[in-house]
């Protein structure tokens, strides 16, 4: 479903939304807003909504899905409903469902917004390259 909002709205830099922040790696989340989301409530709600992000952990690894790199897109149209795009460690994870909830009650807690819609998402496939230098450091991975 983001997908389709990405498309709509990353046309044109004129008529469409732009990248919303430059992905910190070429693993983070890109973050796409309607044309009628100003700059200052731009830099709110992805603060925010990142600050809410990192609330959820993968049950299975103690880190939050923030920095594992499950986050692959957040789009936000101009009635500031929120359409995520994320992934799991495992395609067979059985605890999805308790995960998309949680992402879904975690954002939901970010002013302004008014509602979340989450699409979970297996392409591209999710490896241990898209965790952040946080994640790496909290799971020992150097």
């Amino acid at each position: 479903m983001a997908e389709d909002m990405i498309t709509e709205t990353a046309q044109t830099p004129a008529g469409g939304a732009a990248p919303a922040v430059e992905p910190a790696s070429p693993n983070s989340p890109q973050w796409f807003f309607a044309p009628g989301v100003t700059p200052d409530e731009r830099a709110r709600l992805t603060e925010e909504a990142i600050a809410a992000l990192k609330t959820v952990f993968d049950p299975e690894i103690p880190c939050d899905i923030y920095e594992l790199g499950l986050i692959y897109c957040v789009v936000i149209d101009d009635s500031r409903k929120v359409l995520i795009d994320m992934t799991l460690t495992a395609p067979g994870c059985p605890v999805a469902g308790d995960i998309v909830q949680s992402v879904e009650n975690a954002v939901g807690t970010v002013g302004g917004v008014s509602a979340v819609e989450v699409n979970m998402v297996f392409d591209p496939p999710w490896d241990q390259s898209r965790m952040s230098t946080e994640a790496r450091i909290a799971l020992d991975f150097y």
